[in-house]
């Protein structure tokens, strides 16, 4: 029984990739960039490209077809059994003064800086998919219910991917009480939410800024992708985010999160334009197999090669631990973080991979609580 299930499996995931075959040819190349300037390198006619890749990601189907016939991903050694940190809900709804990171799962982590509350790329869905029965699910539960969340000033999206763009998550978030958030999004994101009526929204470009409260928040170029279809692969922009208090604050605080990203020399780029981070959240997983995934997504090598170009002060693993997105096991990566801190010479503490649910607290000169 167990080996005609299995049979049955492969061939409805052949079925699949057959039918994506055949989607991908037939798709056409009519899109027009309504954002097209021919002064920005990163701009084509159709939609954006990044700035040290030539070609677009590729590759897909060969590697589909080698998960198919490998079996893979493999199961993690821990058999799916992550440890949780249940939040201080009480705490975070009482914070206006302290920063603090929670990391809820995958890229998604809760930031209170100066009394504002900041998400990044949240999804609460049980899959990163445009399906319910279908697509990479979740293995960890999120810590905390999204009801439970002090009220968030402000939402921070790198691209439109299915596990960093969660339509269900962003329309709950809309509706919270007190009023939508501020939802700060790469270019040409913006219309998709308008048409969910959501309008608290502003779009940018690589390196333009835009400000709540007392932060600045700048998107910031990195070595990625877009699609939310099988047809519209880089016709909206994608990105990373930085975040600094204002310059003539008693505490002054700096974030990056770098959403999605392969390694590249953007990351050299960033560090001349803003110098250093208190905090860094840097992806770790989803990273195999390398021929594939190199571009596209950093391993841990890669994630502490850019804690080092940035400077970060103190770097958190994100992008690991929650929906199976490649063929690495769920609880690889912080084994190969340990690994590549070490022959990096980077400190245990300087660079971590959080429980699900953990908070982490800094002082007033943007240094961790122990």
């Amino acid at each position: 029984m167990v080996g005609t299930a299995a049979r049955s499996c492969r061939a409805t995931r052949t079925g699949l990739l057959l039918a994506l075959s055949a989607t991908l040819m037939l798709a056409a190349c009519g899109h027009k960039n309504p954002y097209y300037d021919p002064a920005k390198p990163h701009h084509t006619p159709e939609g954006f490209r990044n700035n040290y890749l030539d070609r677009k990601p590729d590759g897909l189907l060969k590697w589909q077809w080698q998960r198919i016939t490998q079996g893979l991903p493999k199961p993690p050694a821990n058999n799916y059994a992550f440890p949780i940190v249940r939040p201080d809900v009480v705490a975070l709804h009482a914070n206006k003064t302290d920063t603090t990171a929670t990391w809820i799962g995958h890229a998604t982590v809760l930031l209170q800086v100066q009394g504002t509350n900041v998400l990044t790329d949240p999804i609460w869905s049980k899959r990163a998919s445009p399906l319910s029965f279908m697509g990479p699910k979740r293995h960890v539960p999120p810590p905390m219910d999204m009801n439970e969340l002090p009220h968030i000033d402000v939402v921070l999206i790198s691209h439109n991917h299915y596990d960093h763009l969660d339509r269900a998550t962003v329309e709950q978030l809309n509706k919270q009480d007190g009023g939508p958030p501020l939802f700060l999004v790469p270019l040409g994101i913006k219309p998709w939410l308008n048409d969910l009526g959501i309008t608290n929204v502003k779009e940018l470009d690589w390196w333009e800024s835009a400000s709540q409260g007392s932060l600045n928040f700048h998107l910031v170029p990195v070595q990625h992708w877009s699609a939310r279809s099988l047809t519209d692969r880089q016709e909206t922009l994608w990105g990373g985010w930085t975040m600094h208090t204002n310059k003539d604050t008693a505490t002054p605080f700096s974030v990056f999160f770098a959403g999605d990203t392969g390694f590249s020399k953007d990351f050299e780029d960033i560090a001349t334009r803003f110098g250093s981070f208190d905090l860094a959240l840097i992806p770790i997983g989803a990273y195999a197999p390398r021929w594939f995934m190199q571009t596209q997504h950093v391993d841990p090598a890669d994630a502490v090669k850019i804690h080092q170009t940035i400077k970060s002060a103190y770097s958190i693993g994100v992008h690991w631990g929650t929906f199976e997105m490649a063929d690495e096991s769920l609880d690889e990566p912080p084994l190969a973080l340990a690994e590549a801190r070490k022959k990096a010479g980077v400190a245990d503490q300087a660079f971590v991979a959080l429980k699900h649910g953990e908070t982490v607290r800094f002082d007033k000169n943007g240094a961790v609580i122990p």
